[in-house]
């Protein structure tokens, strides 16, 4: 039974430029997949235009309706679902996040069934797509451009103004001119990868963490931090990984043995609501703090980086703290400040490649459950609602859609 697959316009506020599939994902889609159909909804914010569509043989046009899946990035305008249809998009309301309320209750009352790309996972429980690659690449980027414009050193063109990743590697070289900082990278998964990966392309120095405690440099250098390396127990007992991801409030920060040598902060980890912040806002008052740079790429407000208090966009990416008053200033505003860089849609920066790189992805991982029989539970175990009833895994949400909508 074939099915058709539509590739929806974004209707999210700010514009978003990415796509699931691009042209020639969509061609490879179409050559593996023989039951399936696909239709691109024209969009006049697509990084990947209409007529390059067109070009490839594929129909664009205004109305999908007929299509049995419509596949999008971020959430779909509520007033702009259709009825028993099935939706792949990042939902954002797993978290009973207050400004989706709406969408899934609309959800609901239409019959709609939701598949969420976060909760997309193998059998192992790690999820499948995501974008978190490129909001390490551009959050490291965009972390060295703060620092270069707070020290006044070099001047990186923005991410969302080069063509592709391959222009923005262009200004690598520009970081040459960078004195012996010493770039503390926090993660091990996807993002940090990102992020470990244009450090090594501008020819940054990796250290061990015992040589970025102990040793001074001539040159820049970065170390990664594990979550062993910040975090202990509080009880002393030896570091057990599996019991600090059940048990994150067991465990206390050890960052503070960091702050004194650490310039640049490259904040790329996952944080739990209920494990430790790196540090606390009292730190940055003491005399030994010594940051006075962050990326903080998970961008978690009020998270694991006491100093984000707000997210800040692509076209104005960082804001000063003020570490003697603890309150927002613009940014560069004065040298004792700390600049912060909290972008929450990084992979925005450079839509063209992160559209590549999700569509790689879904090619792989996602079409042959989707398009097939999902023995594996791959779709199943993502799938929100469906029949207007949420999906038993997902019953704690309950409450979430029972609340009126706030005006």
């Amino acid at each position: 039974m074939s099915i058709t697959v539509g590739l929806l316009r974004e209707t999210k506020t700010p514009p978003d430029k990415r796509v699931p599939l691009t042209p020639k994902k969509c061609v490879e889609a179409l050559s593996t997949f023989p039951n399936l159909r696909l239709a691109v909804q024209s969009s006049p914010i697509r990084s990947y235009s209409d007529q390059e569509y067109r070009d490839l043989g594929l129909e664009v046009r205004d109305d999908v309706s007929d299509c049995d899946v419509l596949m999008g990035v971020k959430e779909v305008a509520v007033d702009q679902l259709i009825a028993n249809k099935t939706y792949l998009i990042f939902s954002h309301t797993v978290k009973k996040q207050p400004a989706n309320r709406k969408l899934l209750q609309e959800v609901l009352k239409k019959n709609i069934t939701l598949v969420d790309y976060e909760l997309l996972t193998n059998a192992r429980g790690e999820r499948i797509v995501a974008f978190g690659r490129y909001a390490g690449i551009v959050g490291a980027y965009n972390g060295l451009l703060t620092y270069g414009r707070k020290h006044g050193l070099y001047d990186l063109k923005p991410a969302y103004q080069c063509v592709d990743m391959d222009d923005m590697q262009e200004e690598f070289f520009k970081v040459k001119k960078l004195p012996p900082i010493k770039m503390a990278v926090t993660g091990s998964g996807r993002v940090a990868q990102g992020a470990l990966e244009v450090l090594d392309r501008m020819g940054i120095r990796r250290v061990s963490v015992y040589d970025y405690l102990y040793l001074d440099f001539n040159e820049p250098v970065y170390t990664q931090l594990r979550s062993s390396d910040y975090n202990r127990r509080r009880d002393g007992r030896v570091w057990d990984t599996p019991d600090f991801h059940r048990n994150p409030q067991e465990y206390e920060s050890a960052f503070g043995t960091f702050l004194p040598v650490t310039d640049l902060l490259i904040a790329c980890a996952y944080w739990h609501p209920a494990a430790p912040k790196l540090f606390e806002e009292a730190d940055t008052r003491l005399p030994g703090f010594r940051i006075n740079t962050i990326a903080d790429v998970t961008c978690d407000v009020d998270g694991s980086v006491p100093t984000t208090k707000r997210s800040s966009t692509i076209a104005d990416p960082a804001f000063d703290y003020n570490p003697a008053t603890g309150q927002l200033e613009p940014a560069y505003s004065r040298p004792d400040n700390i600049t912060v860089m909290a972008v929450d849609n990084l992979p925005c920066e450079l839509p063209r490649n992160a559209s590549r790189d999700f569509g790689r992805q879904l090619l792989d991982n996602v079409l042959p459950h989707l398009l097939g029989n999902d023995t594996e539970g791959v779709i199943a175990r993502a799938t929100i609602a469906k029949d207007g009833q949420l999906m038993p895994r997902y019953q704690y949400l309950a409450d979430y859609v029972a609340a009126p909508v706030q005006a």
